[in-house]
């Protein structure tokens, strides 16, 4: 079996996720109350960030973290509505290129996995009308039915996301050689290492550099 293997930020959705998540926050008329609690929040650890005391992914997984506190006690339901509300807003700006290579896979019976640091629940919800055999997000965990903030996220991010791949993938025979893998990050490299097919799509410098040097195919 071949697989084709797809980033989300940068990849597929040409911008960033959290950034438009936080916009949606602070001007949601039920939930922008809970906006200026998760900027006090976010902005020692941002600060610690942009001072290189406080690694890149740590940050990341706690913006995560302390952004779903805003909706502590919500339920499935209503955060399926609340991610939706901006799907559509978020497929405008999807690289069109990036899904004619996802079709063009589809037909020819390609396994396809969207691999993603972000909320597999978000996830699916914006990608609705794009089919994928399977999403690997980050969880958001609930008890009875209630957003439940008390458990650590396990944020899928770097090697995070190959463990995740080949977990899912178990029990399959996968032909890696002829494989593909799509990112725009150097982050993404545990995955893209994975496959024959490697694609860097509008990358970072590091990627870009990387790329070039390896004959990887570069897409815009």
């Amino acid at each position: 079996m071949r697989v084709a293997i797809f980033d989300f930020d940068g990849t597929i959705y040409a911008e960033e996720t959290f950034t438009l998540l936080m916009k949606h926050l602070k001007e949601h008329p039920t939930y922008r109350s809970s906006y200026k609690s998760f900027y006090r929040s976010i902005v020692p650890p941002y600060i610690a960030h942009k001072l290189k005391l406080y690694p890149s992914s740590k940050m990341k997984k706690r913006s995560m973290q302390l952004y779903l506190e805003a909706f502590e006690g919500r339920s499935k339901q209503e955060m399926d509505a609340y991610f939706e509300e901006i799907r559509t807003k978020m497929q405008q700006d999807f690289n069109n290129n990036v899904l004619e290579r996802l079709k063009l896979h589809q037909q020819e019976n390609v396994h396809i996995l969207l691999v993603s640091g972000a909320y597999t629940q978000f996830l699916e919800r914006v990608t609705d009308g794009i089919v994928f055999n399977q999403i690997i997000g980050t969880e958001i965990f609930y008890q009875d039915d209630k957003v439940y903030t008390k458990t650590e996220l396990t944020h899928i991010n770097g090697e995070q996301k190959r463990l995740k791949v080949q977990e899912a993938l178990k029990g399959h025979q996968i032909d890696w050689d002829n494989s593909y893998a799509y990112g725009d990050s150097f982050s993404d490299m545990p995955v893209l290492e994975l496959v024959g097919n490697p694609v860097a799509v509008r990358p970072e410098e590091k990627l870009q550099k990387l790329a070039s040097e390896r004959g990887w195919e570069i897409m815009d």
